[in-house]
Parts: structure tokens; sequence; C-alpha cells
């Protein structure tokens, strides 16, 4: 009788991207929304949503979204990504009951997640597996004042983000993702390429070894790569280093720390590729954030 071989280990395909670009979660509603409410679009503001139960339209400005004008009747979760004015129109007594966030992405719209994401993922409660004792947990220490509970619904609302990005990740046709990061990951094979380029950033990663993580031939991985990410390999790995860049300038880290640690030569050729990518140099892309200056 011959054995089954043995199937290829699990890969975390989000787990990197996450530790390298943190978000952080802020609740500042749970109850009934009556009437109309406008959340605006402001720098570095996204949002979660979750309707719990009722109904409800959501406006948005034309041109914003696909879609000026939605009615929800079922529970579900609304995603803004990226600042974009949304506004909420309830019935006057019975208003819908909602559980909202803010969210802080790390890098702001240069966060790869966020850059893949289109303005609104909208999706029911119920097409995302697991998610339901996440949101009972959330739910209890939202509705409730106790010690600690904004804290810990806080970290809840993380961790449905993290769900949510899994189902995204599984299912990027149906959360409207087109092309980006989560799009490459989506791809089985891509991603353990992309998994290993993200967990060693600083090492040497000519397309033929790319390839190899994929399991693919150079030519037939470079189109892949393209199509999916609307990258080349090279360009993507540039980005990637340059986008941790400006995660470790923020943070303090000096330019010739940074250089090593992401595989440039030296301080000169990191700083030449900063400049070529964001139009400034490390210490100007600094002061231009006020965030000091860079050593």
């Amino acid at each position: 009788m011959t054995s089954a071989a043995p199937s290829a280990p699990a890969l975390d395909r989000l787990s990197t991207v996450l530790e390298r670009f943190r978000v952080q979660a802020a609740l500042f509603h749970s109850g009934a929304l009556c009437g109309t409410h406008h959340f605006e679009a402001l720098p570095g503001r996204a949002f979660l949503h979750v309707l719990r139960r009722g109904e409800m339209e959501v406006r948005h400005r034309p041109g914003d979204t696909d879609a000026t004008r939605l009615h929800l009747d079922a529970p579900t979760l609304l995603f803004y990504p990226r600042p974009l004015q949304h506004v909420f129109v309830n019935a006057p007594r019975d208003g819908s009951d909602f559980t909202c966030a803010t969210l802080d992405f790390d890098g702001g719209a240069r966060n790869p997640i966020v850059q893949s994401l289109p303005a609104l993922v909208r999706v029911p409660l119920d097409a995302v597996d697991g998610l339901q004792p996440a949101l009972d947990l959330l739910f209890a220490e939202a509705d409730h004042v106790r010690c600690g509970s904004r804290l810990l619904a806080n970290r809840l609302f993380e961790v449905v983000l993290i769900q949510l990005l899994r189902w995204i990740v599984d299912h990027p046709a149906e959360a409207g993702v087109s092309s980006g990061l989560l799009m490459g990951l989506s791809d089985p094979r891509l991603a353990r390429s992309l998994v290993a380029l993200h967990r060693a950033p600083h090492e040497d990663w000519p397309l033929q070894r790319m390839a190899a993580e994929a399991g693919m031939s150079r030519s037939a991985f470079a189109a892949a790569f393209k199509a999916a990410t609307g990258s080349t390999p090279a360009a993507y790995l540039t980005d990637w280093r340059l986008t941790l860049a400006t995660s470790l300038l923020r943070n303090g880290q000096p330019v010739k720390r940074i250089a090593v640690d992401l595989g440039f030569a030296d301080s000169a050729s990191f700083s030449r590729a900063f400049r070529q990518h964001m139009g400034m140099s490390p210490r100007g892309w600094l002061a231009a954030s006020g965030l000091g200056h860079a050593s």
C-alpha cells in the first residue's frame, strides 16, 4: 500500500507583515446610532464598524467608492482602511446597533496592507468563519464598563481585523482586492516567496531565488508576480525595504543601522534609493513628517 505524500506545511502569510506594520484599534462607540452620523476623512484615520442588528443606509460622496449609497439589513462588517468620508442614516427612533473603532495603521497610507485594499470592504458577519466567538467577547466588553474593558475591547477589535484580513487573503475577489500585497499572498505559490522575502529583507533576493521559493520558473514567476501585485519582483523588494525604512525612521533608528538591517551596501546607497523612491532624503522626509532628524 502506497503512503500518501506529506502535505506542505501551513504557511502564515500575515504575521510577518503585521509584526512589521502594527495596527492599533480604539473603540469609540457601542450601542444604537439614531439619525444621521458623519464620519469625516481625517489624515491617517481608518474605521472598522460592526453592524450588530438593524438596518440602515450608508452614503458616500460620488466618486469615492463604487457605491454612493448602500442599504444594510443584516449584520455586517464595514472596513474603511483609508480616510474616506461616510454617513450613516438610521431610523430616528430605533437606530441600528453598532460597535465602532478607529484604526491606526503603522505607516499610514504607505502601509502595504492599506495600499492593497479598496476604499471600502463590506462583509456579512456570517461569511467569516470563526469570527463570532471574538465578536461575542468584543460585544461583552464594549457593552459593560469593567476594569480594563476599553483596553480589552481595543485588543479584541484588532483580533477581529486580523480575522477579516485572513478572510480577504482567502477571498480577494469578494473583498474587491485586485492587486497588491494581499493579492500576492492569496496565490499559494507567490505567498511562499513573499513570506520569505518579508522575513529576511536584508538578504540578497535575485529573481532566481524568489522563483525557487515559489517552485516556479523565473519567467512564469515574474509574469505571475506582476499580474498579482502590479509590480516587478525587483521593484517590490525595493519598495518593501524602503517602506520598512520609513517605519524604522519613525521609530528613531539611525540611517547607518537601517541601511545594514535592510541589505543596502552602505548608508549612501540607502539614502540614494530613498531619495529616488520618496523624492527626498531620509533627513528631509523626517523633517517633512515632523519627526525630527535622521542621524
